[in-house]
């Protein structure tokens, strides 16, 4: 009887010092109420002894508002309408699956520094390296990467030439 209580006693020593250094900790945390207040209100300990945060309560997600992600822009012209640039290569591609074509597309190097594919509209072109074309957003759905076309007219490319009959 007396091992047992013994054995006992130290138990509830050990358990005392426990929560003695528990009540210590938390002390020196509510010490400094401006750094650790949102972790003593919102945290709660799990029986492995996890600390985890509650989620937000409905009054506290009235106070901020709707959570709006900040979406990536995917205008290829970052927001402009139009864009110089330089033809570096005339090039040929091919449609999707079901579409059978040649469409024709240059690669230009634009005035902001990137280098895209533009479609060419219209049937015949006089483009050829070094020419300058404007070119504006606009995306050709069967021709994967092509996002831009060239607006005839204007600089080196000619209007469509009208077809003799």
């Amino acid at each position: 009887m007396g091992v047992e209580n013994s054995k006992m006693n130290l138990i509830r020593r050990g358990i005392s010092l426990l929560t003695r250094g528990i009540k210590e900790q938390c002390t020196q945390i509510s010490a400094i109420p401006q750094l650790y207040a949102p972790v003593v209100q919102n945290a709660s300990t799990t029986p492995l002894g996890l600390v985890t945060r509650a989620m937000a309560s409905l009054a506290q997600m009235h106070r901020t508002g709707p959570h709006i992600k900040n979406r990536k822009s995917r205008n290829p012209l970052n927001g402009n309408p139009f864009a110089k640039g330089v033809v570096l290569k005339t090039l040929i591609r091919k449609p999707k699956k079901p579409n059978s074509a040649n469409r024709k597309c240059v690669l230009v190097r634009l005035s902001n520094g990137r280098e895209m594919v533009a479609y060419v509209p219209g049937i015949g072109h006089n483009l050829q390296e070094h020419n300058i074309v404007l070119v504006r957003v606009g995306r050709v759905k069967d021709c994967p990467g092509v996002k831009l076309k060239c607006v005839r007219g204007k600089y080196d490319l000619s209007h469509v030439v009208k077809q003799k009959v």
